[in-house]
């Protein structure tokens, strides 16, 4: 198992955490539970609800959308991040290709972090807004 800073500096290079501070890092991490996964354990089922995100600590991770490879995962990657924010169902499929291990955040752990650091949602809303305006530049121009 690895040290809570190992965990931070993985958050660090999440994109969904860019503008957080050191010390809102840590209690992200703190939030977390380290979870060491096998080759072919399915972290998580299109359809399915979610319950929480992960990042990738080592290992790696392919996601499949509609039976269709979408995306290889590996060290400091994240996914399942939507499922911190609202309660719908999983996108995608994601298995797990090498073994490895995940620091899972769930919805429940990360919501209580939001309460405890208002300003980190603030922080959030604004990073999501911007993946939104780029996802919707890149596809209308």
């Amino acid at each position: 198992m690895a040290s809570r800073s190992v965990y931070v500096e993985h958050l660090r290079n999440v994109p969904l955490f860019v503008g957080l501070t050191k010390k809102e890092l840590e209690r992200v991490a703190s939030a977390g539970s380290e979870v060491s996964v096998t080759a072919g354990t399915t972290l998580m089922e299109e359809g399915a609800l979610g319950r929480g995100a992960y990042v990738v600590l080592s290992g790696e991770l392919v996601v499949r959308r509609n039976g269709r490879k979408v995306a290889t995962l590996s060290t400091g990657d994240i996914v399942g991040e939507l499922s911190l924010i609202d309660d719908q169902p999983r996108s995608a499929t994601v298995v797990c290709t090498e073994d490895g291990s995940v620091l899972e955040l769930t919805r429940g752990q990360f919501r209580a972090v939001l309460d405890e650091i208002p300003t980190l949602a603030h922080k959030l809303m604004s990073t999501l807004a911007g993946r939104v305006r780029n996802l919707d530049n890149s596809l209308l121009g």
